[in-house]
């Protein structure tokens, strides 16, 4: 069994606040102990939500789950030992501290890893928003990152035109755009 299919999500639970450093810490633990057959991925899942302030709206990243970090490792007690002592780490999430993987299907809801194969759209295509915060906005594709899975995706809001960066699942290709003339 290869190392990348014995490797499985993880929760780490963190000091309020500590998400960032948490995560900077695994990496850097990953860089200079050359872990990375090991430890794959390191998360803190976002969304994007519309604030209010002062009359103006804005589109700001938010923690879905503030103190946790999400980790991809093949599990070992040496990895155990030195992620729970990382600086602002509590323990994993399990019983009595013990790391327990997260099953398939909480990894598909929580979207660690979704991924699009079948992505036929390009830039200049005429998108509908299908999730999140944007649902419902109609937009135009200005850039795509296949490696990220993200498109960069202009959407008018409040009367102004706003880049945004979609996960390829959270938008949809027009394939009939209706064009409206102006004669």
């Amino acid at each position: 069994m290869s190392e990348q299919n014995s490797a499985k999500w993880y929760i780490l639970h963190t000091y309020s606040g500590y998400e960032s450093l948490v995560k900077k810490s695994i990496e850097q633990m990953v860089e200079n102990g050359n872990l990375q057959s090991v430890i794959l991925d390191t998360k803190i899942p976002t969304e994007t939500l519309i604030e209010e302030k002062n009359g103006k709206k804005k589109a700001y990243e938010a923690k879905v789950m503030p103190g946790y970090v999400f980790v991809k490792l093949v599990y070992s007690n040496q990895l155990w030992f030195m992620l729970t002592n990382t600086r602002g780490v509590t323990g994993f999430v399990g019983p009595n501290g013990k790391a327990w993987p997260l099953e398939e299907d909480e990894v598909k809801r929580l979207r660690l890893e979704e991924r699009v194969v079948d992505f036929d759209m390009v830039i200049g295509d005429n998108v509908t928003v299908i999730s999140g915060p944007f649902e419902g906005l109609v937009g135009v594709i200005k850039a795509i990152d296949v490696a990220r899975q993200k498109a960069q995706v202009t959407l008018n809001m409040f009367g102004r035109e706003t880049s945004v960066d979609m996960d390829f699942i959270q938008i949809e290709k027009i394939n009939n755009p209706t064009i409206v003339s102006q004669e």
